[in-house]
């Protein structure tokens, strides 16, 4: 008797033990299906975003050349001998102001934000570009061209598939990162 009311109680342990452990593998995969779930979701939104990061580019990339031809046609009666660097100076801050309006709207939704915070972004953004616009192509190009001697007229083109990307990571998490 006292044998068969061990047996019955290790079983009954036994039961809530693989009740318990059933329950606990069905919340670790539940949770798991909800973390995956709610990384895709991410990973969605982020991908939009990119997109969105993309056609803002191709608009930024159009009014960039266009200021920078107006602004060396302005200069050309001048015959300024550095109406290029002028004109790209002029093209470089007014279309990453261009480019920070319609991000901040567009893509990375800033809302309800105060003077200091969008003038912080701002700042967050000319430096980003400035980063990857001015040093990181500059370097790429160099090592495009006189390295592995592709042309000029080509390497700016592979410097997108870098600085594309990697601007729209500096954007998201630094230049446009939401508080916590």
């Amino acid at each position: 008797m006292i044998q068969e009311t061990k047996s019955l109680r290790k079983n009954q342990v036994m039961n809530r033990t693989g009740q318990m452990e059933k329950w606990f593998n069905s919340f670790c995969i539940g949770m798991l299906k909800l973390i995956h779930q709610e990384n895709n979701t991410r990973l969605a939104e982020s991908m939009v975003e990119f997109v969105k990061f993309g056609i803002i580019g191709v608009s930024n990339t159009a009014i960039s050349y266009f200021l920078n031809v107006i602004v060396l046609k302005l200069l050309q009666p001048r015959h300024v001998p550095w109406d290029f660097i002028a004109a790209n100076i002029v093209a470089f801050f007014l279309s990453v102001m261009w480019s920070f309006y319609w991000n901040s709207k567009f893509v990375f939704k800033t809302k309800n934000t105060s003077i200091q915070d969008i003038l912080a972004k701002l700042l967050r953004t000319y430096i980003a570009y400035g980063f990857t616009g001015i040093v990181l192509n500059n370097i790429l190009s160099w090592l495009w061209i006189e390295i592995a001697g592709i042309s000029k007229y080509i390497a700016p083109l592979i410097n997108l598939i870098i600085s594309v990307p990697l601007n729209f990571i500096i954007n998201k998490f630094w230049a446009f990162k939401k508080k916590i």
